[in-house]
Order: C-alpha cells, then sequence, then structure tokens
C-alpha cells in the first residue's frame, strides 16, 4: 500500500504514520510505504498554492491512498474544506489514488469547536465520494468518557503519543477493515519527554528506532475500543 498525508503538524506529530505502517504490518497489511507532504500550520489551500509539488506526488507517485488533513487551530471553515479539498480530490482521482477524509480535533479548550470540524469533513467525504477517518469524533467521546486519557500534547492543541496512535488505529482499521482491537500497543513520541518549544527542532529526536516505543497496554486498549466501536457504526 502506497499513501500519502497531505497536512500538517497534526499529520507529521510523533511520526504518526510511520505508527500507522507499523500497525498495518502487524495486522497482516503487507508493506506500506508513507509519504508525507505536511508543513507546520498549513492549510489545504497552502498545499494548492503549491500545485506543482502536489500534483507530481498524485499524477506520479502510484498511490493507493491520499489522506487530505485540513487546518485545525484555527479551522477555516466547511465552505473552505469542500472547495480546496474538492480539488485535491480531483487530483487524488487522476492519480489513481483514494482520497481519505481526516476529521481532525478541536483543541482543549474549545471542544466546541469538533461539530463543526465534524459535519465538515462528513461533507466533504460525501461529495467527494471519499473515505471518512472520523478520528475527531472518536477524540472527542473519549476526552467525554475517559478524561484520565491525556491526547494532547503539553500546548492542548497538538496530539501527545496516545493521540497519534488514535490517529494511525483509525487509519488502520478504515484502510485495511483489520480487527482494531488486535493491535498492538506501538506508538512514537518524537521528543520522548523532553520539554521542547514547539519549533525547537533540534530537540526531536533524529532516530526513528528511538521514536518507536511501547505506549501503556490499558490506555491504547481504550483507544482501540472506541475505534472499533465508531467504525462498526459506518
Amino acid at each position: 500500500m502506497r499513501i500519502l498525508f497531505v497536512g500538517n503538524s497534526h499529520s507529521y506529530f510523533n511520526d504518526m504514520p510511520a505508527t500507522f505502517a507499523r500497525l498495518c504490518a502487524a495486522a497482516g497489511a503487507g508493506e506500506v510505504v508513507p509519504t508525507l507532504l505536511a508543513y507546520s500550520g498549513r492549510p489545504l489551500g497552502w498545499h494548492l498554492d503549491e500545485y506543482f509539488s502536489l500534483r507530481y506526488n498524485l499524477l506520479y507517485g502510484r498511490y493507493d491512498y491520499c489522506v487530505l488533513q485540513q487546518q485545525a487551530h484555527p479551522f477555516p471553515g466547511r465552505a473552505v474544506l469542500l472547495a480546496d479539498g474538492g480539488r485535491i480530490a480531483a487530483l487524488c482521482r487522476a492519480g489513481g489514488a483514494t482520497p481519505v477524509v481526516l476529521t481532525t480535533w478541536a483543541e482543549r479548550r474549545a471542544p466546541e469547536h469538533q461539530a463543526e470540524m465534524t459535519g465538515a469533513a462528513r461533507a466533504l467525504a460525501a461529495q467527494e465520494g471519499a473515505l471518512l477517518a472520523p478520528v475527531g469524533e472518536i477524540w472527542q467521546r473519549l476526552r467525554e468518557d475517559h478524561p484520565e486519557l491525556e491526547l494532547f500534547w503539553k500546548d492542548g492543541e497538538h496530539a501527545s503519543p496516545y493521540g497519534s496512535y488514535l490517529e494511525a488505529v483509525t487509519l488502520c482499521g478504515v484502510l485495511t477493515g483489520c480487527d482494531v482491537t488486535a493491535l498492538p500497543a506501538t506508538g512514537g513520541d518524537f521528543s520522548r519527554g523532553a520539554d521542547i518549544a514547539f519549533y525547537d527542532h533540534p530537540r526531536v529526536l533524529e532516530d526513528p528506532a528511538a521514536v518507536a516505543e511501547e505506549l501503556d497496554p490499558d490506555r491504547c486498549a481504550l483507544i482501540r475500543a472506541a475505534v472499533a466501536e465508531r467504525l462498526r457504526e459506518g
């Protein structure tokens, strides 16, 4: 499986695509080759402005799937997502890739933003006949049902290793149809506990083997159960 992630820090945090690939391998989905076009704070419209890079990847990259992750904080709104996401979805189809809409999550301080983000992502998936990875919806449920489970990084916007695990498990379930409850508790922490500022790049671990780690099995079991429940709902 070849998959292109188009987004921003909510895609690259904790090397999430690498965790996704490891989970797919554990699920028996074979080799997964993830590629990432993600830049800090950028909406999908920015990727369209950098059109030729996006175009080349989608037309010549021989991707099976392309995951679209819109800016979340602030969220540009439904109309913008439908317009920009629609243009990228057309490029996906031209290159033979199935578009996947990833629902992002509301910041810790403003959970009321989730409804707009969820509704817009569902509308884009319906408009384009795309797959939907309902990460934000599951994130919200877990916040309500298990507030002790810390999905946020210290800034209250980005993902902790468990938030990134939630993303990866959801995508694995959507794209492989596997039993997500059987997935291992493996994730990533690209700072490994260092008290870094968000843009303090030299403090981020550069050794991929050092980023991958075993996560708490009980916390991961809660996440997998929530993902499984949501995916069963269709």
